[in-house]
């Protein structure tokens, strides 16, 4: 399984299940992703709609090039 990032739904999903107490390897099987993606304590709070949106904006940019 190669790493990707979470999408903003499995983060989501992780903050939920987290505290409900399930388990990191629960919450993996579940999403379909690798164990480790999920550290101790990840995501204990959901980012906020202004956060998510700051990021996908600065993922849409394109990076400027070094010459």
């Amino acid at each position: 399984m190669s790493y990707r990032q979470l999408t903003e739904g499995q983060r989501y999903q992780t903050s939920a299940l987290l505290s409900e107490e399930w388990c990191q390897r629960e919450i993996a099987r579940t999403l379909n992703i690798a164990p480790s993606s999920i550290g101790s304590g990840y995501v204990t709070t959901i980012y906020p709609p202004k956060s998510q949106e700051d990021a996908l904006t600065r993922r849409s940019k394109p990076k400027p090039k070094l010459v």
